[in-house]
């Protein structure tokens, strides 16, 4: 029987559950016994999620009881506060302690033998076609959690009350329990946890410690773990000292495996920049010292608290995301924070912690919270405001981090367009003499680039050494190329260009310098109407893989004699179609777009057509051409063993 129909089996024998009130022996108070078969099966997918439940319902104990000791209600000197995890791998037993309010009999009875599952169609519709996860903490079922893992669970507690008798409760995963009066010296609660046999992975110290330190490692009270089967030579007088305490049981470690008072619990002005530093050592102990971060604290509309991290990025490197972790109230929830964070700041890393998000989270619950909506939203606002502050206060230490945040912001600026009203002031290019510019700044400094209706045109290079002869020409010509080479500037490259509608973008190679920003006037050629046409059709020999196009043109004497240049449309067509998708696949099987510019007037060509040897001509113009797709990186395979060959035997003739 699937998840579903047991659950929905279960609750329509709702009105057949006869209840039982036995203080001393009886059924717990559920409305049917198959709950926990749908503990164990349904509710959780995860079974390591039971150390997180039992961990934070102690520190909500443990919390309580300071609450209640600040106003009076609890009595003298409350102690130290700490909750302690032993693990004993030979009796099978995980033991989780603390030192809160503990239960009273009553107590024990109200909060552990009553299940309250109600309204069966309301519940089914409620959750139908969510994550089963979700179901978890709407009915107060964390405790419950351990019947996973147990084959039996004991509770022994004691309240911080005067004079009340500490009591035992016992269960083995059926709807029987027992209670019955207890020896307990301290105030709390230790449940233990006997494990069953699908679980015993988790009797392994390294199983146990990993797990409390995904969940628990900035929980506010101080967790101790303790092996009891380790052989660790304890000095004698620690010994004796531990002999002495009131508890016989007390366990003794070094310090607590979390920290309990993390960085973003704190005011910004109560931390340093080391302290700052040493949290995200602390987070991410492999990774370099980050470039800065932005400390979120908010508490109307929405409470929010956290840190942001902007990392290094180094585009050898792959880039990383789902590194935010998501807390609630310091306990963790997960890292898998799309929708509360923004898509173009997935590579942040830190920490939010928000109580409105609850413990068990769905995508569906993610994208239809206000509070996600809003706090997605202020992450944004303020990230752009601290790039702002950052370009006006310091532009020099701005422009040196922008090989990693040029990443975020052309991410931001393609993907939400409120970021992007915001970024357009501090949005900076960087040319090839290693300048930078905003996009007002590239106007002001290029006046000869507007195209004949009257758009800017940014010149922009993907790779300076490959194209550095396009560069040159363009640069001699006064022009300005900005570079463009990261991952992600092909696709800002198409976005920006349709929301920035007074410019356009041409590669520094989609054409000869001449005709970059308008098709320039032919000059007069040297060479006769014949010999052009005898020209061009000698250039228009066969190219596998390529579509080549060859016009013969009058240009300046110290142009080169072929380039070989790629149309920015059809070529932004094939870059996009390394990336899959849509009409992708299409233009992905069309061979190369190279248009062939021959400069009639340059002197090589009349010694090429003075020529007399056979074949002489078309190997000279061959390589010429082969020359001009090499340094568009065109040429490859058996077309690069031919123009080696060739070159060898020209030269040696």
């Amino acid at each position: 029987m699937s998840a579903k129909l047991l659950l929905a089996f279960t609750l329509t024998m709702l009105k057949e559950i006869i209840i039982l009130d036995n203080m001393q022996k009886g059924n717990i108070r559920v409305q049917t016994e198959n709950i926990f078969p749908i503990i164990k099966k349904f509710l959780y997918s995860e079974h390591d999620i039971f150390i997180r439940e039992l961990v934070s319902n102690a520190v909500d104990a443990t919390q309580k009881l300071k609450t209640l000791s600040s106003i009076g209600e609890a009595k003298g000197d409350i102690g130290e506060l700490r909750i302690d995890i032993l693990l004993d791998a030979e009796k099978k037993t995980i033991t989780i302690s603390d030192r809160g309010v503990g239960m009273t009999e009553e107590e024990v009875d109200k909060y552990l033998n009553q299940v309250a599952f109600s309204g069966a169609e309301e519940f089914l519709e409620k959750y139908k076609g969510q994550n089963e996860n979700n179901i978890i903490g709407h009915f107060g079922l964390g405790f419950y959690s351990s019947f996973m893992v147990s084959e039996k669970v004991e509770v022994v507690t004691k309240s911080f009350k005067e004079g009340v008798q500490a009591v035992r409760w016992e269960c083995d995963g059926s709807p029987e329990f027992t209670l019955e009066p207890a020896e307990k010296i301290q105030r709390g609660t230790d449940i233990i946890l006997h494990i069953n046999e699908e679980s015993k992975e988790f009797l392994d110290v390294y199983k146990v410690k990993s797990t409390l330190e995904k969940f628990c490692k900035f929980l506010p009270v101080a967790i101790y773990f303790k092996d009891v089967n380790e052989k660790v030579e304890e000095p004698v007088a620690e010994v004796k000292e531990r002999e002495e305490k009131e508890d016989p049981k007390e366990i003794v470690t070094e310090k607590p495996l979390n920290n309990t008072n993390p960085a973003w619990t704190k005011k910004p002005s109560e931390l340093t920049k080391e302290d700052y530093e040493n949290f995200y050592r602390e987070l991410y102990p492999y990774n370099e010292t980050p470039l800065f971060w932005i400390h979120l604290n908010v508490d109307y509309p929405f409470n929010l608290t956290g840190i942001l991290y902007f990392p290094k990025i180094k585009q050898s490197h792959e880039i990383q995301k789902d590194k935010i972790q998501l807390y609630s109230n310091q306990v963790f929830v997960t890292d898998e924070v799309k929708d509360i964070v923004p898509e173009f700041l997935m590579l942040l890393q830190g920490v939010l912690d928000s109580p409105d998000i609850p413990l068990n989270v769905s995508r569906s619950y993610l994208q239809g919270d206000p509070n996600v909506k809003k706090i997605n939203a202020h992450i944004t606002k303020k990230v752009a405001d601290k790039l702002e502050e950052i370009f006006k206060n310091d532009r020099t230490a701005f422009q040196e981090k922008w090989e990693s945040l040029g990443l975020f912001v052309k991410y931001g600026m393609m993907t939400d367009d409120k970021f992007l009203e915001k970024a357009n002031s501090f949005f900076i290019m960087e040319d090839t003499t290693g300048k930078f510019t905003t996009k007002e700044e590239y106007v002001a400094a290029t006046p000869t680039q507007k195209n004949k209706d009257g758009k800017q045109v940014i010149l922009y290079t993907t790779n300076p050494v490959q194209q550095d002869l396009y560069i040159q020409q363009a640069v001699a010509k006064g022009y300005s190329v900005v570079k463009m080479e990261t991952l992600v500037d092909a696709a800002f490259i198409n976005t920006v260009e349709m929301k920035w509608n007074d410019f356009i973008f041409t590669r520094v190679d989609a054409d000869i310098a001449d005709n970059l920003i308008d098709k320039a006037e032919n000059v007069d050629s040297i060479l006769s109407k014949e010999d052009a046409e005898k020209l061009k059709k000698l250039f228009e020999q066969p190219q596998e893989g390529l579509h080549v196009t060859v016009e013969v043109k009058g240009l300046n004497n110290d142009a080169p004699p072929v380039t070989a240049t790629r149309p920015e449309q059809m070529r932004r067509m094939k870059d996009m179609a390394t990336m899959g998708g849509g009409m992708a696949a299409f233009y992905a099987q069309m061979p190369d777009e190279v248009l062939l510019t021959v400069n009639g007037n340059h002197s090589i060509y009349k010694n090429i057509l003075a020529e007399t040897e056979t074949g002489q001509q078309e190997k000279l113009v061959k390589n010429l051409a082969d020359l001009a797709l090499l340094s568009q990186g065109l040429l490859t395979g058996k077309n690069l063993t031919q123009f080696i060959s060739r070159s060898v035997e020209l030269m040696e003739k």
